[in-house]
């Protein structure tokens, strides 16, 4: 039901001015009540529910059945079952004319078809007690259904109550006179001759006795009726599909699932809907499936293009293909009635006991294709539509997206050969991105290659990437993209069209209803409506729950058409409301990930009312996950627009989530745009505030000396502006470059200036985090006592115990234990840490607590668990892209098989490691690898190069502190003392 359709069902053609609110309400309402039922489509709303559990489709799928019986008895069964879904009378207190004589009057119509069909076929049956019981309550509801008048009154008089049969008969001419100021119909007034000429009528009486009556009952009181069985014309089986596709490709899913209909006795009419955007091969399905089921359906197999969206073609109305098919099947055309309803009628009948396929091509509404779906059980209609069409009562639906790389290849292939696409791997898989695997495109640019031997799939990509021209290669032979997709447009209403522009401009790929209410400038139910209605026209994709996003092709033709249609200031306002939108949520979900290195006066944003509420860590976590590209997007244009100060708050808001997930090239890329704009704005704070950022994003890729560079700038602008939490915070990441580095000197040096600024100001939360990096420190210098210390008082200072940080303590804490020996209490402690890091979702604390127990369980003997659980610490890396612990745990990987005498695979790791340490200059890991390396058996490593390893080694761990500069001295010596 649109909108528009529900405010005319209620309030007839005076709506008060709040009419479309009102329904929004009440669909809330309704939502709530009935859980995942009522879905918005193109301009309104739908009951999505299984048919059966509706009144009305049970009815009408019972009266066909009853219509399509052989046997009298069955039918009556069939049609007692129907009219037992009515009770009371539809919409009952609306009020409304216009629910009235749209809605509720042909309902009512069809209700009394059903009863009149039941009485005729009672009557056959001699049921005449049950017409008599059924009948004489209704008759007094509506007096002027004279056909229910004569079937009453026959059968009182059959069953002997003549007086009573005379009586109604009085009654009815009384009412009619008074009324209409007509007589009874013909057949009345004959019935009551007869009965006044057979006085001695009775139940016993022979049938012969009243044969007049039983002409008159049984012939069914309609002498045109093209159902008739005089009338009805011979079928004539035929086969009008178009050709099939030689090179048809991919679809291989939904191919089966219409397939396997075939093979199927479902014992109704089946019909599947075929739905998508233009362009993506329904019509290439349809057919390819209808001439594999040919055999299935040996009744006939007719195919009619709706013209649903078709250049210069208005959609072929109903009664027009209703003609074409009833001329398919052998119907003369002077036989053919005039309405709609006439014409379904007959259409269904012709198809009655038959299996017949039909392909309805095209389908632009559900008023086109209701009256030609088939009745008949056995039959299969095919319809393939743009919209969703999701009110085909027991329909099947088959949505197609894009064809994949593998399949758009194999189109290519088909096409053009194999051995084209060979040549051109690249090429050719580049060339199908531009096209984002729609079918027409491929084929278009196929079709254009087959013509043209001397192109290449390097000459094609150049050409399809010059985006002024794109569309125009995307045509031939009458085939464009971009009149398909110009066909959806201008079959959009103003409003639809307006909010496809707007979405043509969003900021990045992707958005969601929040987004979207920015963009739009509207309320969320609103803006839900409107998404949805794009949704099931197939011009928007919804990949998950009120995340939308265009198809490549498409979102190029959107954002060319707002171009040409919006104004320069419509587009900039709107994209300023989504960015500014995408601010606000990233600063919200900034405050859940974790402490805030920096306070600053946050912007003041207009889009508060459309802000989703985050209440967790986990939320925070998820819609970054969803608008991580948006974002650095939102970046560009605010430096585009001379927007600074948005532009390096967004960035400060992103670090945390891009730094510990995995996309450090992606938050490089948006810290040094930020930094560019305030830079030459000229702003000192955020310069240095986007300083940090960078180096933090340079520390994690393993770029020790740029980090410590950007560091380094960042603390000398915020003492130079006297910003003294600024400063704090750049000592703070200095701390962990230098760590990374090896230098646990200067790393400690700058976690002490932090711990004594935390316990000054009783910042406890900086002082639960320098703690916990002073233990950290103080392990790797070999200090376990000191350690275990301080990782104590970060747990009590702490408090709560279930946050990143107590992961990370618990963690220190369960290394400390077993470097002490304690393996028993380091492991629970490991176990814990693991499971409050993955409690609190912090994928980093997880990768390193794995590879902690895997250090444990080596040294407890269990040397194949340990191995699994460096695996497991590597998975969790890769899964998470986090890999700047990938060469410490390599190293510890080299070491276990080395206790496991698996002496190659301990040579391989560490080389690996050594590899990775020596790229990012991780000066500690590389002393590690190389004194793993000089340790393994001579006949694993050459002795010469194992004394190279263990003296650069202890050279490494000596210039770092480190007690394992002792252990390499003494390996070192072993090694040249056993000549």
């Amino acid at each position: 039901m649109t909108v528009e359709r529900l405010i005319d069902c209620l309030w007839d053609d005076d709506p008060p001015r709040t009419a479309r609110s009102v329904i929004q309400v009440q669909i809330s309402h309704l939502r709530r009540s009935f859980p995942d039922v009522i879905k918005t489509t193109a301009g309104g709303y739908l009951a999505q529910i299984d048919p059966n559990k509706v009144d009305l489709h049970r009815f009408r799928d019972l009266a066909v059945r009853a219509q399509s019986a052989a046997d009298p008895a069955e039918a009556v069964v069939l049609w007692n079952s129907a009219l037992s879904c009515w009770r009371g009378r539809p919409f009952s207190g609306t009020g409304s004319d216009h629910l009235w004589y749209t809605v509720c009057r042909p309902l009512l119509e069809e209700r009394w078809a059903a009863v009149t069909a039941w009485a005729e076929c009672a009557f056959s049956l001699h049921l005449y007690s049950e017409i008599v019981t059924r009948l004489t309550p209704l008759v007094r509801e509506d007096p002027l259904r004279e056909r229910l008048q004569y079937l009453l009154i026959a059968a009182l008089y059959r069953s002997g109550q003549r007086a009573s049969a005379l009586t109604v008969f009085h009654e009815t001419r009384q009412h009619l006179a008074e009324e209409l100021g007509v007589d009874p119909s013909p057949d009345v007034m004959k019935l009551h001759q007869r009965m006044l000429e057979d006085a001695d009528a009775g139940v016993g009486e022979p049938p012969t006795a009243v044969g007049a009556v039983n002409t008159l009952v049984d012939t069914p009181d309609a002498p045109n009726d093209p159902l008739s069985e005089d009338q009805t014309p011979e079928f004539i089986p035929r086969n009008d599909l178009p050709r099939d596709i030689p090179d048809f490709t991919g679809r291989d899913y939904p191919l089966r699932e219409l397939l396997s209909i075939g093979e199927q006795d479902t014992g109704r009419s089946d019909v599947f809907v075929i739905t998508g955007p233009g362009g993506a091969g329904k019509t290439t399905l349809a057919v390819h499936a209808a001439h594999q089921l040919v055999d299935h359906y040996p009744d006939g197999q007719l195919f009619v293009d709706l013209y649903g969206f078709t250049v210069d073609q208005k959609p072929l109305e109903a009664v027009a293909a209703l003609g074409i098919l009833l001329r398919a099947v052998g119907v003369e055309p002077d036989r053919i009635p005039d309405s709609v309803e006439e014409r379904s009628a007959l259409w269904r009948a012709m198809l009655a006991g038959r299996r017949v396929l039909v392909v309805l091509d095209n389908a632009y509404n559900l008023a086109q294709v209701s009256p030609l779906l088939s009745a008949a059980p056995g039959s299969l209609t095919l319809v393939t539509s743009r919209q969703d069409l999701a009110v085909v009562s027991g329909a099947r639906y088959i949505s197609l997206g894009m064809l994949d790389d593998e399949s758009s290849l194999q189109l290519f292939s088909a096409v053009l050969g194999p051995d084209r696409v060979k040549q051109e791997p690249a090429q050719a898989q580049s060339v199908v991105r531009l096209c984002g695997g729609l079918p027409l495109a491929l084929r278009i640019v196929g079709g254009r290659m087959l013509s043209r031997p001397r192109w290449t799939f390097a000459h094609v990509e150049q050409r399809l990437r010059e985006h002024q021209r794109r569309f125009r290669e995307l045509r031939a032979d009458g085939q464009s993209v971009e009149a398909v997709f110009e066909l959806s447009y201008q079959s959009l209403n103003e409003i639809q069209r307006h909010t496809f522009l707007c979405l043509g401009v969003m900021i990045g790929s992707s958005v969601d209803l929040h987004g979207a209410t920015a963009l739009l400038e509207c309320e969320p139910p609103d803006a839900d409506d409107l998404l949805q209605e794009l949704v099931s026209v197939c011009l928007l994709e919804e990949p998950a729950v009120d995340v939308y996003r265009f198809h490549d092709l498409i979102g190029a033709y959107a954002r060319q058409k707002a171009l040409e249609l919006l104004s320069t200031d419509e587009v900039e306002a709107a994209r300023r409301r989504l960015s500014e939108h995408y601010l606000d949520m990233a600063q919200c979900a900034a405050d859940l990930m974790g402490p805030r290195g920096n306070e600053y006066k946050r912007l003041e944003t207009q889009v508060s009312r459309y802000r989703k509420e985050l209440a967790t860590r986990a939320e925070a976590v998820a819609w970054f996950e969803v608008h991580r590209e948006n974002l650095v997007h939102a970046v560009d244009f605010f430096a585009a627009i001379g927007a600074g100060d948005e532009s390096w708050q967004l960035a400060d808001a992103m670090w945390r989530f891009y730094a510990f997930h995995g996309r450090t090239e992606l938050l490089i890329s948006v810290q040094e745009k930020a930094l560019d704009i305030s830079r030459a704005q000229g702003n000192e704070r955020g310069s240095a505030i986007t300083l940090i950022g960078l180096g933090i994003a340079h520390c994690l890729a393993g770029r020790f000396d740029i980090s410590i560079k950007s560091l380094t700038e960042a603390l000398d602008i915020f003492t130079r502006v006297g910003d003294k939490r600024g400063a704090i915070r750049a000592y703070g990441n200095l701390g962990m470059a230098y760590e990374r580095m090896g230098r646990f000197h200067d790393a400690l040096s700058c976690a002490w200036k932090l711990l004594d600024h935390a316990v000054s100001e009783g910042d406890r939360r900086l002082e639960v985090m320098q703690r916990t990096n002073m233990a950290l420190i103080y392990k790797m210098l070999g200090d376990y006592p000191k350690a275990q210390e301080f990782c104590e008082v970060a747990m009590r200072v702490q408090g709560d115990g279930q946050s990143e940080t107590s992961a990370h303590i618990l963690l220190l804490l369960g290394e400390v234990n077993v470097e002490m020996g304690d393996l028993d209490e380091g492991i629970s402690r490991l176990e814990e840490a693991l499971e409050v890091a993955q409690r609190v979702g912090s994928q980093a604390q997880e990768i390193y607590t794995r590879n902690g127990l895997a250090i444990a369980l080596r040294e407890s003997g269990d040397v194949e668990a340990a191995i699994a659980a460096h695996f497991a610490a590597l998975e969790a890396g890769e899964a998470s892209a986090q890999h700047s612990g990938d060469a410490e745990i390599l190293n510890e990987l080299g070491v276990t098989y080395a206790r496991a005498a698996r002496y190659d695979d301990a040579r391989e790791y560490h080389t690996r490691a050594l590899k990775l340490a020596r790229e990012r200059k991780e000066r500690y890991v590389e002393g590690r690898a190389l004194l793993g390396l000089g340790t393994l058996p001579p006949d694993i490593i050459d002795r010469d190069v194992a004394i190279d390893h263990l003296t650069t080694a202890a050279r490494i761990f000596a210039d770092l502190g480190v007690p394992d500069a002792d252990t390499a001295q003494a390996e070192l010596h072993r090694l040249c003392s056993s000549d």
